[in-house]
Formats: C-alpha cells, sequence, structure tokens
C-alpha cells in the first residue's frame, strides 16, 4: 500500500450502500487496496455491512445520512446532494481523492490541498440524460416539471462550478474524456477501471444462444435487444432486475427469457457458455462487455462510449476480432449486427476475446493510478519550490 510521502490522503466518493455494487465501486476498493487514505461519502451504510469490505472501519459521511430511507437512494434528496459534499470538511489532508459520478468532485478544497478527481461520469442526469429523465419521471410534467428543469439548470452550473475544484481529472475512458471536455473544458488523463478478470470462467466451446446482463432501466435500451431477438427468434437470456422487467415480460416471444437478478455463480456460467453477449446501452467504460470477452465469449455492442473502446470489431480489426459494432440503438441496426455476428462467426477466437480483457486489469489500473498521483504530486512539489501557479493544462505531458 502506497504511503505518499508524508502526506495523508482523503478518498471520498458518492454514496456507499450494500446496492452500490458497480463500476465506481469498483475503483474505490481497488483504490483504498493501493493507497492509504482515509474514506468519506455522502452516505454509509457499507461500515455495517458484515459481509463488506468496510466492515468497521471509520468513514466519515455527511447530513444526509440521517434522512429518512437514505440507504435506499440518496439520489430522492438531489437537490441536497451539493451542499452536502461541501460540507465535508477535508482541510487536515494534503491531497484529496475523489471517485466521482455525480457530486463527490465538489469537495471544498484548500489552496495548499492536492486535488486528483477519477470521473466516471458528469452527472449524467444533469447532462446527458436530462431529456430522458424528466420524460421517464412524473417530476417531469407540468408544473413540477418547471421545476425540476430549473433544479437541473441549477445543477449544471454547481456542476461546472465545482469542477474549477479539481486540479487533475482522470477519465475511465476516451468518451469520458470528451464528455468532461465538452461539459468542464478540462483535460483528463484516460486510465481504464479495474476488471476482475480472473474470477470469471474462460470457455471456448459456446452453446447456441445469447446472453445479456445489466440493470432494466431504459437507458440500458433492453426493449431494443427484446424487439430485435423476437424478430430473429434466437434464444437470449436476460438477466438483471429493474423498473422495466415486467413490461419487458409483456412484449418478449418465448425465445426471449427474462430471468431477473440471479447469483453470481449462474451470471458468470450463462456469459461463459454464451455464442455471444449482447449490449444496446451508451456506457462511459462497461464492465460488463471486458467481463464476457474475459469468459472467451464474443461481445454485440452499440458501438458509441466505452465499448467502442473496448470491443474490437472485424471491419476495423481484421486480426483478432473479438466482436461486433453497431451505429445506432435501433432494432433493425442490432438485427443486421446479429446477421453479421452469425455470418462471420468463425472469426472470433475465445483467445482473443480473453487477451483483449487482459488490457484492464486491476494490476494495470494500479500502476497507472499511482504513476498518474505520483506525477501530479512531483508537479505541485516542483511548483511550490518555484512559487508559481499549475499550468492551465496541469495533465499535459504524462504518458502512461
Amino acid at each position: 500500500m502506497l504511503h505518499l510521502d508524508r502526506t495523508n490522503c482523503a478518498l471520498v466518493h458518492e454514496w456507499l450502500t450494500p446496492e452500490a455494487t458497480g463500476g465506481s465501486e469498483l475503483v474505490v476498493r481497488q483504490i483504498l487496496q493501493s493507497i492509504d487514505a482515509d474514506l468519506y461519502a455522502l452516505i454509509d451504510f457499507e461500515s455495517r455491512n458484515p459481509d463488506s469490505y468496510l466492515y468497521e472501519r471509520a468513514i466519515g459521511h455527511t447530513f444526509l445520512q440521517n434522512f429518512p430511507k437514505a440507504r435506499n437512494g440518496v439520489q430522492k434528496y438531489l437537490p441536497f446532494l451539493p451542499l452536502a459534499i461541501e460540507q465535508l470538511d477535508l482541510g487536515q489532508y494534503d491531497v484529496v481523492l475523489s471517485s466521482s459520478h455525480a457530486v463527490a468532485k465538489g469537495v471544498l478544497t484548500y489552496p495548499h490541498q492536492l486535488h486528483v478527481c477519477y470521473c466516471h461520469t458528469p452527472m449524467r442526469y444533469a447532462w446527458d440524460l436530462t431529456f430522458e429523465y424528466l420524460q421517464a419521471s412524473r417530476m417531469g410534467r407540468g408544473i413540477a416539471g418547471w421545476f425540476t428543469r430549473a433544479l437541473l439548470h441549477y445543477l449544471r452550473h454547481w456542476d461546472v462550478i465545482s469542477a474549477n475544484r479539481v486540479d487533475y481529472f482522470i477519465a475511465n475512458s476516451r468518451h469520458t474524456a470528451q464528455r468532461i471536455w465538452r461539459c468542464y473544458r478540462r483535460e483528463a488523463q484516460v486510465i481504464y477501471p479495474p476488471v476482475e478478470i480472473d474470477r470469471f470462467p474462460f470457455v471456448t466451446e459456446k452453446d447456441d444462444f445469447y446472453v445479456t446482463v445489466c440493470r432494466l432501466v431504459s437507458y440500458k435500451r433492453v426493449e431494443t435487444i427484446v424487439r430485435a431477438f423476437n424478430q430473429l427468434g434466437k434464444p437470449i437470456f436476460i438477466i438483471g432486475g429493474g423498473p422495466q422487467l415486467e413490461m419487458l415480460r409483456t412484449i418478449a416471444e418465448p425465445n426471449v427469457q427474462l430471468l431477473g437478478s440471479q447469483p453470481d455463480d449462474v451470471v458468470n456460467d450463462l456469459v461463459s457458455r454464451a455464442k455471444a453477449f449482447v449490449y444496446a446501452a451508451c456506457e462511459d467504460f462497461g464492465i460488463a462487455p471486458v467481463e464476457a470477452q474475459a469468459c472467451g465469449t464474443p461481445v454485440i455492442a452499440y458501438r458509441r462510449g466505452g465499448t467502442g473502446e473496448t470491443v474490437l470489431d472485424p471491419r476495423d480489426r481484421p486480426d483478432g476480432p473479438t466482436g461486433v459494432l453497431f451505429d445506432r440503438q435501433t432494432v433493425p441496426e442490432l438485427v443486421a449486427a446479429v446477421e453479421y455476428f452469425e455470418q462471420h462467426r468463425d472469426r472470433f477466437d475465445p483467445h482473443c476475446a480473453r487477451t483483449q480483457s487482459e488490457r484492464f486489469t486491476p494490476k494495470i489500473f494500479d500502476e497507472q493510478y499511482l504513476t498518474f498521483i505520483r506525477y501530479c504530486l512531483e508537479r505541485r512539489d516542483r511548483a511550490g519550490k518555484q512559487s508559481v501557479t499549475a499550468s492551465p493544462n496541469p495533465g499535459e505531458g504524462i504518458t502512461l
């Protein structure tokens, strides 16, 4: 574990609950395995969870901890999140690290402190998903809709202002780095998140079915997958729970089986034996498609977002392709992608998929993340000795 040369360090994340088990939480876990840091969050229910690696750990939290039903989704208190994160007093630390997909980057820091933010995404409901959020929510219609629009307008302003509190940004993909530039006009170093590929079984002999694993919410575009496979008539297992589950069951043909949430051993078994893993969402990185490749399973995915960087299409990469990418989130595009995969199935070697997944191991993440933190510290120390301010583009010039 790295002790940052006599500096003390804080790590700030949005929320820590047993239900929060996504890619951002895996990044937090990996950072804590590599760097000796005190941990802070808006709310913490993991230190009370005997099954958590954070059990009985001292974790700082905000006043939202005591709000009713905060454990089940602090996002319901969206108007209070910026205020809450600004109440964390981190003045005793030399280095502040944040893992941010909403407001964690907005902590208040002092001039002597270094703040490095690993940004999973700029706040999605304030930027890319604004109109989808308004259409899907009752709070997006009528008089309440105008208040919601005003709130999102305020959040965008706060989000841009709080980005100026960060000295260095790290993005989890080139796609996210582009979004950081578009929203904040800030450069970001790309360091892909860690994927624990060793826990997935590598299988070379595949069965005659497809699979997808994700939360059943609108932006994952699972309805597109269901309707495409209704048309194709090919068997597919859809694993995951969420608000769209019952609606999807009403439109699914018998060849489309919605299994709901499943334990890890069932998920790993089906993904490892599947003919291909199907993914229609635009993700900032997208861990599930990388996990599928770790199983030797090719991926059929939407080209935009992180999957465009992690999946190798034979039309772009003739040697060692690992999947098929489609350009629009529509039923005809997905149907055409599946048919192309069927026609060229013999081009996809499971060993190539496994090799591709090895670009995203925790070891590689550790090496690149720690190298970048050391680089940031060295630049700060040099600037301090020379009594000059940081350059306008502090991330410029580093190659990992």
